[in-house]
């Protein structure tokens, strides 16, 4: 992937988390900053472990357009919110859908980049997409997303499996971020619609 679409898809992923995050923050009521604040850790949380772990610079502090990515994408969900735009019940769901596949093919992409074997890559692609959302789901008190039994890391992790099968399969470039995208996206979106889930662990009886 080159740099130059490597960023823009960043940001992206960056602005569908800073939206999920916002709009988290009106359903659990926070107010006045903690709006913002909540955005930006759901928007650069998971990122920023992704660089931690590889030794890399952290992506927001390198490049501050990050940051007003996750502010104007946060302010303007506010005033949308706050004036006559109503977002549907369901909008949550879906951008952070959209965030997690994005995260995840970025994270995936980053470590390979730098050099890590395709099971790390494919790890720490799952950490980038679910770890911002897990913060905030905590400081929400929400039970987090990748703990309750639809598909959430799992969907990540398929994406990636996806990822390598194609890579390995020589497959053109594109069509690797392509299948990882949609299967991570589509899975995702098949939970919360069809309420699909692994079952690993079950009460007897249950």
């Amino acid at each position: 992937m080159s740099d130059e679409w490597f960023h823009v898809l960043n940001l992206i992923g960056v602005a569908f988390f800073s939206v999920s995050g916002t709009l988290m923050a009106f359903e659990k009521d926070v107010d006045g900053f903690g709006v913002v604040v909540l955005a930006s850790i759901t928007a650069v949380g998971g990122g920023t472990l992704r660089d931690v772990l590889l030794d890399q610079p952290v992506f927001w502090i390198a490049q501050a357009d990050y940051l007003y990515i996750t502010y104007a994408a946060s302010i303007v969900t506010i005033i949308l919110q706050r004036t006559s735009w109503e977002f549907p019940s369901y909008t949550l769901n879906v951008v952070d859908a959209f965030g997690l596949g994005l995260f995840n093919i970025i994270g995936i992409e980053k470590s390979l980049i730098n050099e890590t074997g395709m099971v790390i890559a494919i790890t720490l692609g799952t950490t980038t997409g679910i770890f911002g959302g897990l913060i905030r789901d905590v400081i929400c008190r929400e039970i987090p997303m990748v703990m309750r039994g639809d598909l959430y890391a799992t969907a990540c992790l398929s994406g990636g499996l996806m990822y390598a099968g194609l890579f390995y399969l020589s497959v053109p470039y594109i069509f690797c971020i392509l299948g990882s995208l949609a299967t991570t996206i589509f899975l995702r979106m098949g939970a919360l619609h069809w309420n699909w889930e692994v079952p690993i662990f079950k009460r007897p009886g249950g």
